[in-house]
């Protein structure tokens, strides 16, 4: 389970960074806290919602998404690893 704070969101952004994508946060009218522009590697997660809504909307967005592991180091290999294989709480 990923713990709702700040410093994880950051590991959160810095993985999808070095996968190629890019992390906006904007306001909109959102179902969701994030979404993925579809064919572009944006992210846009919704800027108005809690810490919490925004971790759980990004490890959703990385959860579905296949990542070239050539792109991370060993420590976010793992933790992408963590991401893709735990069912997250809602």
């Amino acid at each position: 389970m990923l713990t709702p704070t700040t410093h994880t969101l950051e590991k959160l952004e810095t993985l999808l960074k070095s996968a190629g994508y890019k992390v906006r946060y904007e306001k909109g009218n959102f179902k969701t806290g994030a979404c993925l522009l579809q064919n572009s590697q944006m992210i846009v997660v919704n800027k108005f919602s809690n810490i919490e809504s925004k971790i759980r909307s990004v490890a959703e967005l990385i959860r579905q998404l296949e990542i070239d592991a050539r792109h991370l180091d060993d420590k976010q290999l793992a933790f992408y690893h963590q991401i893709k294989q735990t069912e997250l709480q809602l």
